[in-house]
C-alpha cells in the first residue's frame, strides 16, 4: 500500500459539486492498494500515519503528531499512486488492487485511524472526485507499506 500524506490546514473533497467529506487543519492521505496487500500494510500505514511527527512544536520544530495537535483526517482511495509509468507513455495500473480488495483495506485503514481516536472525513471509493487543499507547509510525505522492511500488525 501506498499513501500521500498532505499536512493541511483545510481539505475537502466533492462527487457531482457535493461536498462528501471535509476536515479542517490536519492531513489529507491518498491513499492506493497494490494487489497483494493485506490488512497488516493498512494498520502499519494508518498507525504510521497519526504518529508520524509532521506538525511544528513550539520551537517550530516538525515534532508532533496528528494525535498531539488534536487535528483530523481526510482519506481519499486514489489507485492512481499504483501506476507503473516505465514503459511507454500510458500508465499501466496492473500492479493496482481488485475493487473488492482495495475497498476493504481502504476500509480497514479509515477504521484503524479512527480506533486511534482520529476524527476522519473521506471520498467516495470508486466514483470520480475533486479534492481541494491547502497544504500547509507545504508539507508531503510518501510512505509504502513494502518499503519499510518487515510490514507489523
Amino acid at each position: 500500500m501506498r499513501v500521500v500524506i498532505q499536512r493541511v490546514t483545510q481539505a475537502s473533497v466533492s462527487v457531482d459539486g457535493i461536498v462528501v467529506g471535509a476536515i479542517g487543519p490536519g492531513l489529507m492521505a491518498l491513499l492506493g492498494v497494490a494487489d497483494g496487500d493485506t490488512t497488516a500494510d493498512s494498520r502499519y500505514l494508518a498507525e504510521k500515519t497519526v504518529h508520524l511527527r509532521i506538525f511544528e512544536d513550539e520551537a517550530g520544530k516538525m515534532n508532533r503528531s496528528l494525535l498531539d495537535t488534536g487535528g483530523a483526517l481526510l482519506a481519499v482511495s486514489q489507485f492512481t499512486l499504483l501506476a507503473d509509468c516505465s514503459r511507454g507513455r500510458r500508465p499501466s495500473f496492473i500492479h493496482a488492487a481488485a475493487p473488492e480488495q482495495a475497498q476493504a483495506l481502504y476500509r480497514d485503514f479509515v477504521a484503524t485511524v479512527k480506533n486511534l481516536g482520529v476524527p476522519v472525513a473521506t471520498g467516495r471509493f470508486q466514483t470520480f472526485m475533486q479534492v481541494a487543499l491547502v497544504n500547509n507547509g507545504p508539507v508531503t510525505i510518501v510512505i509504502d507499506s513494502r518499503s519499510q522492511g518487515e510490514v507489523r500488525p
